[in-house]
């Protein structure tokens, strides 16, 4: 059988579908169009209680096709359950390409499922396209984000990536005819289910303030926040703002700040109104999460920070001096502060 057709393995969250899938329908939608292709775009979900809504979602998202498989099992994300299923399907139907969000679960499933296929998988993906070949050219940062290189996996079928959510920014509405929607049976795998670890439950963390992908305005720090004290500050500030707090890998190895605020190809894509940079110096593994920001305003003490050469505003300065300023010129809400 040939292999054909582009899948997107779609993830079921609490609140529904996870945006990150919605990206990669776009941009499925985008590659097959460039590519020629004629097998329809195909969205795969795994999961419980999977009712027309998620069908109609993934419609809008630009699915062409929908494979549900639906079972109690599937409740919780269960790596190697959820690879067995994925790995029958994969070798039933034959798809080209699948892709997946670097979340938590995708970022676990995708090189279980690439192993279990014997073939490759490019991971934490910032662009793809298809080359004159057809082959899938997944652009993926090195060298701590200094370099986008070109992966392909011209040998072998089918070609797997994942993409960190926002990264590709657009999520497009679809507006075309229904289209098939099929319910994939996984009894006989269930039976065969050999999976050592089984999930009896999900603990949800309560999320503190504006959400970092959400924020209108982020105040982020790197390097030169040099003590706990100056993040502290740095803290108040983004909540003097009514912003979210976002960082570089230096807070975070510190202890910080936590992953989940961390902005860059290994982190967070972010698209605010108003980025403030704190003591950041603009390498490219952090430039590529913040890069799409509305008004970009830098603070560094290094006049050469690279970072500048993606700001608008423009301050020489030590942060740890800036911070207080600022935090006592808004807190006494004052029309200017001279920073």
């Amino acid at each position: 059988m040939t292999h054909q057709g582009i899948w997107v393995v779609a993830e079921q969250t609490v609140s529904g579908i996870s945006r990150v899938s919605f990206e990669l329908l776009a941009k499925a939608r985008e590659l097959k169009e460039q590519g020629g292709l004629q097998a329809p775009v195909t969205a795969v979900l795994l999961g419980e209680n999977l009712d027309d809504y998620y069908s109609a979602k993934l419609m809008e998202a630009g699915a062409e096709a929908i494979i549900l498989v639906d079972h109690p099992v599937l409740r919780y994300f269960q790596n190697e359950t959820y690879a067995a299923v994925l790995k029958s399907l994969v070798e039933e139907r034959q798809p080209s390409i699948i892709l997946m969000g670097a979340t938590a679960a995708g970022s676990d499933l995708a090189p279980t499922l690439g192993a279990k296929l014997h073939t490759g998988v490019s991971a934490h993906c910032v662009d793809m396209r298809l080359n004159e070949e057809g082959h899938l050219v997944a652009v993926v940062p090195a060298f701590g984000g200094k370099v986008l290189g070109d992966i392909l996996c011209t040998n072998f079928r089918p070609q797997i990536a994942t993409v960190r959510p926002g990264i590709l920014g657009k999520v497009i509405c679809f507006m075309h005819k229904q289209c098939p929607v099929e319910r994939f049976d996984i009894a006989d795998i269930l039976a065969q289910d050999q999976s050592r670890v089984k999930a009896l439950g999900i603990t949800y963390e309560e999320m503190k303030g504006v959400p970092l992908e959400e924020a209108e305005i982020v105040v982020a720090g790197g390097f030169g926040i040099e003590s706990k004290e100056i993040w502290q500050q740095l803290e108040t500030l983004a909540a003097v703002l009514g912003g979210a707090v976002g960082c570089t890998r230096p807070p975070l190895d510190e202890g910080w700040a936590k992953e989940s605020q961390m902005i860059g190809t290994s982190g967070k894509s972010i698209r605010p109104k108003v980025y403030i940079g704190m003591g950041i110096s603009g390498a490219t593994h952090h430039i590529c999460g913040m890069k799409d920001a509305g008004l970009v305003i830098s603070i560094n003490k290094d006049e050469k920070s690279p970072i500048f050469d993606v700001s608008d505003i423009r301050i020489t300065a030590d942060a740890a001096t800036i911070l207080p300023l600022l935090i006592e010129g808004l807190q006494k809400n004052e029309d200017d502060v001279i920073c």
